[in-house]
């Protein structure tokens, strides 16, 4: 955990920026007059759910499926 007062904070807020998202701190509070005012720390991105074959076995893909593929594309102007 580092602390950086508000001067070098607004100085080099790119690199605290990039410290944290790369790992090197975990945190860096941020200081006014000596006084911890607030943190910098990464945001927790939320796990993506799973998307991949998650209606698997849901339904039945009917044989004649393309058998209106004229109609839908006449229907495009096709």
């Amino acid at each position: 955990m580092s602390i950086v007062n508000m001067l070098q904070a607004k100085t080099h807020l790119s690199r605290l920026v990039e410290a944290i998202e790369s790992g090197r701190e975990a945190e860096i509070i941020i200081a006014r007059n000596g006084r911890p005012v607030a943190k910098l720390v990464q945001v927790e991105r939320p796990v993506p759910e799973r998307r991949i074959g998650v209606a698997k076995g849901r339904f039945q893909v009917p044989d004649d499926i393309d058998r209106s593929n004229p109609e839908i594309a006449a229907l495009f102007g096709q």
